[in-house]
């Protein structure tokens, strides 16, 4: 019984993972950037020892992940790929799992509290004037709800668009509605007493005349509900 047991774990990957993860080995190894040339289909046959069948499966995976496209006269190149847009389509909070969902229901609180300089290193008073429209159209009220999809998307929405970094701006068009749909479902504890926190108005004021000290120490405070939701032991 014990010589079973010593038996090594059979590898059931197939063989196109396999090619996969070498071929993206190789593409390192090399140190290719964008816009080089990878070595040709018969090329990556004689490397790796395969047939022609699983080297064109196996770049078919990477064309689709968007790390290599096909260029005229060059044949096959690496290529930046577009990071959330492969993502997006996994970023889905019905095919997710509980524990996920929440994870991701925290990293948009953690950007949110530690953008503060970036905001205030690139923000005008133009940024100031817009915001202040947004939170002036906001209903009356709207400073007792937890969480307005509506709300965020403009208010929070126009902050990650003052950072100047795209790619951020990018995420939290991804993390909005999983936030939402965690924070509408039975995932997290629900807040016997709503806390007083910090308005969107109450951000815009501090973004004005505050330092991103006290902007990072207000957004903690705009967001205390939430955290309040994770952490609580009720």
């Amino acid at each position: 019984m014990d010589s079973i047991l010593d038996f090594n774990k059979v590898d059931t990957s197939s063989l196109v993972d396999r090619v996969e993860d070498n071929l993206v080995q190789l593409l390192q190894e090399k140190k290719l950037k964008v816009g080089d040339s990878i070595p040709t289909e018969l090329e990556l046959c004689n490397i790796l020892g395969v047939s022609r069948t699983v080297v064109r499966e196996a770049l078919l995976r990477l064309r689709m992940m968007g790390l290599i496209d096909s260029k005229k006269k060059k044949g096959a190149v690496i290529t930046s790929p577009d990071i959330f847009g492969v993502l997006s389509k996994s970023m889905n909070p019905h095919i997710l799992d509980q524990e996920t969902l929440k994870e991701i229901f925290e990293i948009r609180l953690v950007l949110e509290i530690g953008m503060a300089d970036f905001i205030y290193n690139k923000i005008t008073a133009s940024d100031i004037n817009e915001l202040k429209v947004i939170v002036a159209n906001e209903p009356a009220g709207s400073s007792d709800f937890l969480f307005n999809i509506d709300h965020e998307i403009a208010f929070h929405g126009k902050l990650y668009e003052i950072t100047g970094n795209s790619t951020l701006k990018k995420f939290q068009n991804l993390l909005l509605p999983i936030f939402d749909y965690v924070n509408n479902s039975g995932l997290l504890k629900k807040n016997a007493k709503l806390h007083k926190f910090v308005s969107h108005k109450g951000l815009v004021d501090i973004l004005e005349n505050g330092s991103p000290e006290i902007f990072r120490n207000a957004m903690r405070n705009h967001l205390e509900n939430h955290f309040a939701r994770l952490f609580s032991n009720e």
